[in-house]
Order: C-alpha cells, then sequence, then structure tokens
C-alpha cells in the first residue's frame, strides 16, 4: 500500500505544480498590474506558463500530428492512423496515405518501450512515410492497463513481435530502434525455426544493446552496479487510484524522467530559463524549437515492473541474447536460425548510450546467415538520437538503410528518385 501511495504522492507534487504555474501565470497576467511598471510581473507571467506546460506534458501521449502527405501528383492526400492489431500491451498501427498507391517497401518500425510513447518516432515516420508504406509498435501506457491484463515481461514483448510479423507477412522489413534490437533479434530468430514463412525479409536493428558489454558505458555501468532486490525496491511502485490500473506494479514515468534530466541536468535548466526569458520578452512561440522538444520530451509512460525488471536482469546482467541462450515460454531461441532474413546493424560513433560494438554485435550471432547478407554501418559523429530520427538519419542512414532494404527485394528494384532539373532562371 505505501507504494501505491508514493505514486500518488508524485502525481500529487505534478499536479500542484501545473496548480502553481497556472496560478502564478493567471494572477500577473491581471490587466490592472499592466499599470505598474515593473518588469517582475512579466517574468511572474512567463514562469507561471513555462511551469504549467512543462507538468501538464508529463501525463499527456503526444499526438503523431502527421494528417496529409503531399504525393508526387502534387496534392495533399489525407494520413489516417488505422489499428491493424489491437492487443493490451500494445497495437499494430498503419499510416496509410489515403488515396495513394500501396508502396513496394512495407516496414515496421519496431518502437522502443522505454519511457517514451512511439511519438518519438515521429520524424522517422514522416521520413518513412515518403515511399514506404510504415507500420508502428504503439505500446501503451502501463498505468491504463488494468491488472486483469495480466504481465508483460521481455518474453511477452517478445510473443507481441512476432504477432506482429506474422499479420504483416514475409515481404515486411524490420526496423527497430534501441531497447528493442536484442527483442526484434529474438523474435525474427523464433519465427525462422517455428514459422519460417513468416519471417521478415530484412532486419535492420538501430542503436541496441545487443551485447551491452562489447563496449559499455554509464546504461551499463548502472545496470552492473546495482542489485535486483534495490531496483525493485527504488523503482517499482503501484499504480494509484487516478488511473485504470490501479495497483499494477510499474517503473513510473516520472522516475524515468527524473533521471533523463538528471544525467544533462545544467543543460535543462539552462534551457528552461532561457525560455522563460523568451516569454517574458514575447519572443516565444506555442511550436517554438523548445515547445516542440519538451512536449515530447516530458511525455513519459510508466512501465510494467516485469518489463523493466526481466530487461535489466536478463538483457544487462545475464546477458542472454548476447551468449544465444534466450528463452520464451520454455523455448531456447537459438539465433542460429536465421538463415534468409538479411541483417543490418546500424551505430552511431558518439552514441553515449548503446555505443559502437554493442549492436553489430548481432552479426556475430546469426551464424547460419551468409556473409553476404550481413551489412553494418558506424555513422560519424552521430550520438543515440541522431541515428534514427536526426540530421543523420535524414541525410545518410535512412537512404543506405532504404538500399539495403531494396537490395534484398526480389525482382525489380523501386527506382531511385530522379534529381531535379537545375533553375536556369535563378540569378
Amino acid at each position: 500500500m505505501r507504494y501505491m501511495a508514493t505514486y500518488d504522492l508524485m502525481e500529487t507534487m505534478r499536479n500542484t505544480n501545473q496548480w502553481l504555474g497556472a496560478t502564478a501565470r493567471t494572477m500577473a497576467s491581471y490587466p490592472a498590474w499592466s499599470m505598474i511598471p515593473n518588469p517582475a510581473f512579466q517574468w511572474m507571467a512567463a514562469w507561471g506558463e513555462v511551469t504549467e506546460r512543462t507538468f501538464k506534458r508529463m501525463v499527456v501521449k503526444p499526438d503523431w500530428g502527421i494528417r496529409t502527405f503531399t504525393c508526387e501528383d502534387g496534392k495533399d492526400h489525407l494520413v489516417d492512423i488505422q489499428t491493424v492489431v489491437e492487443k493490451p500491451f500494445g497495437d499494430l498501427i498503419h499510416f496509410n496515405v489515403s488515396g495513394r498507391e500501396e508502396q513496394p517497401r512495407k516496414i515496421l518500425l519496431v518502437a522502443p518501450m522505454s519511457g517514451h510513447y512511439a511519438t518519438l518516432l515521429r520524424s522517422t515516420v514522416k521520413s518513412l512515410l515518403v515511399n514506404c508504406e510504415v507500420y508502428v509498435t504503439d505500446w501503451h501506457n502501463a498505468r491504463d492497463i488494468p491488472v486483469s491484463a495480466g504481465k508483460f515481461d521481455i518474453e511477452d514483448y517478445t510473443l507481441y513481435l512476432m504477432d506482429f510479423m506474422r499479420h504483416l507477412g514475409p515481404d515486411t522489413n524490420v526496423v527497430a530502434v534501441c531497447q528493442p534490437a536484442p527483442l526484434t533479434l529474438a523474435a525474427t530468430a523464433y519465427l525462422a525455426e517455428l514459422d519460417p514463412d513468416a519471417q521478415p525479409r530484412t532486419l535492420t536493428l538501430i542503436g541496441g544493446p545487443i551485447d551491452p558489454d562489447a563496449t559499455p558505458t554509464d546504461v551499463t555501468d548502472f545496470g552492473r552496479r546495482v542489485t535486483m532486490g534495490q531496483l525493485e525496491e527504488t523503482m517499482i511502485q503501484r499504480v494509484g487510484f487516478k488511473y485504470p490500473g490501479v495497483g499494477r506494479m510499474v517503473y513510473p514515468g516520472m522516475l524515468q524522467l527524473a533521471s533523463f534530466v538528471s544525467m544533462n541536468a545544467e543543460r535543462h535548466s539552462k534551457a528552461f530559463n532561457d525560455q522563460i526569458v523568451s516569454v517574458s520578452r514575447g519572443e516565444a512561440s506555442d511550436h517554438d524549437a523548445h515547445n516542440r522538444f519538451y512536449d515530447e520530451y516530458l511525455a513519459v509512460m510508466d512501465m510494467p515492473a516485469e518489463f523493466y525488471l526481466s530487461t535489466v536482469d536478463r538483457i544487462f546482467k545475464r546477458r542472454e541474447i548476447a551468449k544465444n541462450e534466450f528463452v520464451v515460454a520454455g523455448h531456447k531461441v537459438d539465433m542460429g536460425k536465421i538463415t534468409r532474413v538479411a541483417v543490418k546493424s546500424v551505430e552511431g560513433a558518439d552514441d553515449d548510450i548503446s555505443a559502437p560494438g554493442q549492436c553489430v554485435a548481432a552479426l556475430g550471432l546469426c551464424t547460419g546467415l551468409p556473409d553476404e547478407m550481413k551489412a553494418s554501418h558506424v555513422e560519424p559523429g552521430a550520438g543515440h538520437y541522431g541515428i534514427f530520427a536526426g540530421k543523420s538519419w535524414r541525410n545518410n542512414i535512412r537512404p543506405l538503410v532504404l538500399d539495403f532494404i531494396d537490395a534484398n527485394a526480389p525482382g525489380p528494384k523501386p527506382a531511385a528518385a530522379k534529381p531535379k532539373p537545375a533553375n536556369t532562371n535563378a540569378a
């Protein structure tokens, strides 16, 4: 019960700070105060506006914000987000561009379940939507899932991925980003053994901890330092009375957010101070760079406790994937069973979360796969976020991934985009 009380206490503190921000903004914005030439009122209103928005975003699931797409015909086509497989802990969704012919590349984008919503991959989806049929794993917030839905650990996660792959069929190209890379590799190997006709065509693993010990980072060192008992005692709580998942054991999103912020506390503090100054001067806007980033960054979701604990224990501590000893539903998964799924690893040279060497370890596990069906890439100067959503992804990694997909596609290859003619009328 004390864990439930602690969860409700965190929500009370968040709610109180949101209320304080709203109160300060409202009080300092009274027209009567404009007769007093004191900049303190402007600063107070700005502080209130930034504070209210900050704490409000922590419990709001961001919108995908992908409503239309301009196709080659020059027309804007509506984008309809359809749920094609619905499950208690996560759905498989499809970004259907209305009125557009079905694209030859079918991509399953496996989003991480690591504190943020799948919308963290918004820019990745938009970049792939240009000439691909895009499907995404949309994981649910554990606080909204009733206890009656049961548990959800890394074995359940793997089985979910297998069901999604089966539904999409063998012409699917799977792209796993960060945390799900090891489990996506395991799901592919499990399908290769039990249901070969359902395994995907290609598998691209981006910045994932296949072998966390290959190149240790602060994240992997933390997993080594703490005991499972310490994690369970300090990180796990019961969902409070406010949400449908009341009583479910979770790793709360706000605890995760506190960890995220503490890693770069000085940078985040400066960003918020600068934003308060910008708002007080009337230089900020609803969708400026600060709000676009933090509206997504601050929106966190609770993780099922059993998923978090089994990830730390089995992926990081015992390294079951790295040792090819992973067991799902009592069955030992052998990565060597992958014999006809082309596999590519992508890493960022400056990735401080999943450092170079951790993800490429997947290729060594695929002992049954010919060398010509393996590929790897290390992006110079790219950090963790940049390899799937930043400039490095847009300018270099995305084209390489699509080339890899096309190179392993049967029949005629998709035509490369024609360069635009030079503007001869330019001055």
